[in-house]
């Protein structure tokens, strides 16, 4: 394994860099995103934030606005919150030891592994989608992967064979192997180190590992937002709460469609709810689909004028009104980014709003 990668690997920017926190932000980028994706991000991030003190001296909005766009904000919060403690609890010094980097927010088992074994060369093996992957079809695994059982199986595993002597590249020759030739469908078998010794290659199965269960159909759901402007042409946008899906992050009002209403029937009762004020002058915008990991989202945009007011900001999501030009100050969900590109595409077109 460890031939094949020093022959094969990837050149990527977090490879060239002993720094434990910079290896720490990879790590957290890395997760559910693919490589390409973040590259940029990651070198972008830590051009505003060249070590953990800058990261934890930040407010909250900046380092979401430096994610935007990169998914899965809690990563950002939690990275946010994670370097405050490094700062106040460890000097500024990423953790060295399990116990310590796994008190964390946002460092479960896997994050803690790669850091440790990458940036400090600790022997600790890692276990994501891809060594699980090879692990299963290596070893003919029978067992569904998604349960703690095999999931405990699958991590002894990977212990027993991780090098001591370089913990950090093997555990990223095992990820390596998994992204580029064992690979989900359409395995290259004939470029693996291990086809000799794979039972599943052996026996022709490759594709039959991991064992999962079949997959749920993924949810729809029909999301009303307003495009409120006050009497300056200034726009209404709020903050979402904290925690959550995309907490943290600027948004148009809206929400979920109920029973048999209107999409704008709804527009108009979810911006009533959130910030006690009616619209009028309400018109379709622009309508969208977005797929989120778990489910997808058709967005139907509704332009309108503040009726009555001023808005009530609820707790934890202050309001604020904002020009057009204003908004790409603030970080918002990729769905709302599309409308604003829209916004700002028809702001130089002042026809397309007669």
């Amino acid at each position: 394994m460890l031939d094949w990668y020093d022959t094969h690997k990837r050149s990527m920017p977090w490879r060239e860099t002993d720094d434990p926190y910079r290896i720490w932000v990879s790590e957290i980028m890395l997760q559910q995103t693919r490589v390409d994706t973040v590259r940029d991000y990651y070198h972008r991030f830590l051009e505003a934030f060249p070590t953990v003190e800058a990261l934890a001296d930040a407010d909250r909005d900046t380092v979401l606005k430096h994610w935007e766009g990169l998914g899965f904000y809690a990563r950002a919060r939690h990275l946010h919150t994670a370097a405050q403690h490094v700062v106040d609890e460890h000097d500024g010094t990423v953790p060295s030891t399990m116990d310590a980097i796994k008190d964390l927010k946002g460092v479960g088992p896997y994050t803690a592994a790669a850091v440790l074994s990458i940036a400090y060369r600790k022997p600790h093996a890692v276990l994501d989608g891809n060594v699980t992957r090879v692990l299963s079809r290596v070893f003919a695994v029978d067992e569904d992967a998604t349960t703690s059982a095999a999931e405990g199986h699958l991590r002894d595993l990977a212990n027993e064979l991780l090098d001591p002597d370089r913990p950090g590249d093997f555990n990223q020759a095992m990820m390596e192997l998994g992204a580029l030739v064992c690979t989900p469908r359409t395995p290259h078998c004939d470029r693996c180190p291990l086809n000799a010794v794979c039972r599943a290659h052996d026996a022709g199965t490759e594709e039959d590992y991991p064992i999962t269960p079949e997959s749920e159909p993924v949810p729809h759901e029909d999301i009303a937002v307003g495009l409120v402007f006050d009497d300056n042409d200034r726009l209404l946008i709020q903050r979402r709460p904290d925690e959550g899906l995309l907490g943290g992050l600027w948004e148009f009002p809206g929400g979920k469609q109920e029973g048999d209403e209107s999409m704008e029937a709804a527009c108009r009762r979810e911006v009533r709810e959130e910030l006690g004020v009616g619209m009028t002058d309400v018109e379709p915008f622009y309508t969208l689909s977005h797929a989120y990991s778990h489910f997808k989202i058709t967005l139907h945009a509704f332009r309108g004028r503040l009726a009555d007011g001023p808005p009530e900001a609820r707790e934890d999501q202050p309001f604020r009104w904002v020009t057009v030009d204003e908004l790409d100050d603030y970080a918002f969900p990729r769905a709302n980014r599309r409308l604003i590109e829209e916004l700002v595409r028809r702001q130089t077109e002042p026809s397309l709003f007669d």
